[in-house]
């Protein structure tokens, strides 16, 4: 039988491959895209909403094969970072169990504010593992969401509906490097770094007459007794997860070979930050991705995944991305298309290309802006002459904890995505657009289901090195990154 889904994703490589022709011509050699690593991790998980969506409790099984000898697991919980506790969400792991056996969960603060639990578990294994062994875990954890938090985790009780990015504990390892347990930051900003892992089931139950935005592709609902129901999802690789739950209404279409799937709240249409209308609809949002995503495949390669989740979140300023399902806030007709072109670029960028976002942020943040302005029409917004290397807080390739400790998230912004942005056009402009666009799309396919580190942004253009001085220029491989 012939599997349409997949005979539609070639067909959009093959256009991506005779748009990208004169790359070859031009001595950068086309890439095939690379696999998910086989020995990725596997999940299986559950979340189980109150019916006020004010709480949840969760379990997970996360099966791990590691390429190097560990002695235990490590797990973060990316809601207790300071943000999403300073409006009210938190989680905690209430038990846990290696390969059957019981085990008692350490917990380090790791930036969670005083008081709040921390945002690093580790799992002692019974004995050590050597690599190529697997390990079983299992985790029991519940979840707090703040109400009408601004952040990528709460519950609005008045549009009665509840957003959860990043519910799960996430598995810290990098293959080839290890845990990773930096601190999370005070700041907001993406902080995460995670291999791929293959999300066999997603489990989610809440009442019969509550919406479940997904994540992955939706694979059944089934009965689950008192008016709830079980929705499951599943997904091939992905990073992250975030679902939304409750008086959601959700439009379906298709971009492509893509399903995209949009979900306003219903609730008088207006959400906690502002009351009347959304200010933009569905078709708004559908006309956005129609728009935006086949622009990015011919740039970068086709999208990743079978399915688009798109949730407006009201409480929410801007936009929030995680594999396969984006979040973003309710915005004007001005902002709308530039931040849909941004969220959905980070399907590339994080969430095909890994990174560590705490060390290295301008790998996907960088990059990510560099695409939206080109498929937005935006190459005049960032110029390097705006962005000279006094003109801004620090270097491209600063940590996170670098911009903490100045600015805060405004830095961020006009340091690694508008500074980033510009040098990546200047190089561009100095090897010229076929070169570049060449370049970075071998980058994409080099790297894909890997956490990618800023020496393979120098492999990658490495037979371009007018671009590698500019990025040099603006410290894009700055020491202190680590990378």
């Amino acid at each position: 039988m012939i599997d349409l889904t997949r005979l539609r994703r070639a067909l959009v490589g093959v256009a991506v491959v005779l748009a990208v022709l004169g790359g070859c011509a031009a001595g950068v050699p086309q890439v095939e895209r690379a696999a998910p690593w086989p020995q990725r991790p596997v999940v299986d998980a559950s979340l189980d909403l109150a019916p006020d969506l004010s709480s949840a409790t969760g379990r997970q099984t996360v099966r791990f094969t590691p390429d190097a000898r560990i002695c235990e697991l490590v797990f973060r919980l990316w809601t207790n970072r300071p943000t999403v506790v300073s409006d009210g969400g938190s989680s905690r792991v209430t038990d846990a169990s290696v390969d059957g056996t019981p085990v008692t969960p350490r917990t380090e603060q790791a930036g969670a504010p005083d008081g709040a639990p921390g945002t690093l578990v580790e799992l002692p294994l019974p004995s050590c593992a050597d690599a190529g062994t697997t390990v079983t875990a299992q985790l029991g954890f519940t979840l707090t969401l703040g109400e009408d938090s601004t952040e990528r985790i709460g519950h609005s009780p008045s549009a009665g509906t509840a957003w959860l990015g990043s519910p799960l504990p996430v598995l810290d390892w990098v293959r080839g490097r290890g845990w990773v347990r930096t601190p999370a930051v005070r700041m907001s900003g993406e902080t995460v770094v995670a291999e791929d892992y293959r999300l066999a089931s997603l489990a989610v139950t809440a009442a019969a007459d509550q919406q479940v935005v997904g994540v992955g592709t939706a694979t059944g609902t089934r009965d689950a007794g008192g008016g709830r129901l079980t929705r499951t999802f599943a997904a091939d690789a992905v990073r992250d997860v975030a679902v939304a739950v409750g008086a959601y209404e959700v439009t379906e279409s298709t971009v492509g070979a893509t399903r995209v799937h949009v979900a306003l709240p219903t609730a008088g249409r207006a959400g906690a930050r502002r009351g009347g209308e959304l200010r933009g609809s569905a078709q708004d949002w559908q006309g956005d991705v129609a728009r935006f995503l086949p622009a990015l495949e011919r740039l970068l390669g086709p999208y990743p995944y079978p399915d688009l989740w798109l949730t407006v979140v009201p409480t929410q300023s801007d936009g929030v991305e995680f594999p396969t399902h984006l979040q973003f806030g309710d915005v004007d007709d001005a902002t709308r298309p530039s931040l849909a072109a941004h969220e959905i670029a980070h399907s590339w960028f994080y969430a095909l290309v890994g990174n560590d976002q705490a060390r290295d942020p301008w790998l996907d943040e960088a990059f990510t802006t560099w695409a939206q302005a080109l498929v937005a029409d935006q190459r005049d917004l960032y110029r390097i002459g705006s962005f000279g290397p006094g003109d801004v807080a620090g270097p491209i390739g600063a940590p996170m904890s670098f911009w903490d400790s100045r600015g805060g998230f405004t830095d961020l912004v006009d340091g690694v995505y508008d500074q980033g942005a510009a040098a990546l056009f200047a190089g561009r402009d100095a090897v010229g657009a076929q070169r570049f666009d060449a370049a970075v799309r071998a980058y994409v396919e080099a790297n894909a289901h890997r956490v990618a580190a800023p020496a393979d942004v120098e492999r990658a253009f490495a037979d371009l090195p007018q671009v590698l001085d500019v990025l040099r220029e603006h410290g894009a491989f700055d020491p202190r990154t680590g990378g």
